[in-house]
């Protein structure tokens, strides 16, 4: 059970960004686990070190910005269901499970990413504007999540569920809203009266 806890923790992570937690698992393990994760061994240590730590710069910087934010959103949905995988199976790797399980996670590390990436894609779309202290947040919360899901999976799987079950409610509360804008009963139709773009 601790075990799918760090694997949701540091899948979580990788639903915010995608660079940073690979660095940091890579960092705090003295480079070594990549070596044993599944491609990332392909590639020498150094190639990952030096990508790795150019798009964590990018992602730092471009997401500070609207237009970086608006780049950054389709590299990320594209990218985070693997490396939300990748990492889920650094971390199961880690703790020395079985392979069978190592890849079940890996899975619902991808899922969970994409999920986690799918909501804040929703919400910068909805907002159309977020406010500079969340996004300073996010990378102190990513930040955080890799570190709990290698010293303190119990509390970094309930901060992941805590943000799945956030995901959950905002998707309920997009539908509603969404429907909101239907005229009458005509609700099998809601883009028939959109009052505000997609």
């Amino acid at each position: 059970m601790i075990e799918i806890l760090a694997v949701l923790s540091a899948s979580a992570a990788a639903g915010m960004r995608i660079a940073l937690p690979l660095l940091l698992i890579g960092l705090l393990y003295g480079g070594s686990l990549w070596s044993r994760v599944p491609l990332l061994s392909h590639i020498p240590p150094p190639v990952v070190l030096g990508v790795l730590v150019s798009w964590s710069l990018v992602e730092v910087f471009a997401s500070k910005d609207r237009l970086g934010r608006r780049s950054l959103h389709l590299v990320q949905l594209l990218f985070s269901p693997l490396v939300g995988a990748i990492m889920g199976m650094a971390v199961a790797q880690a703790a020395g499970i079985p392979t069978w399980l190592v890849w079940l996670l890996g899975g619902i590390g991808g899922l969970v990413a994409l999920v986690l990436q799918l909501v804040q894609v929703g919400w910068f779309y909805r907002l159309k504007q977020i406010p500079l202290w969340v996004v300073f947040a996010q990378d102190g919360l990513c930040f955080l999540l890799v570190l709990f899901a290698l010293d303190a999976p119990r509390q970094g799987g309930l901060i992941a569920l805590l943000l799945l079950w956030l995901a959950i409610r905002s998707s309920k509360e997009w539908r509603r809203w969404y429907l909101e804008q239907t005229q009458g009963t005509d609700r099998h139709h809601p883009r028939r009266y959109k009052q505000d773009p997609d």
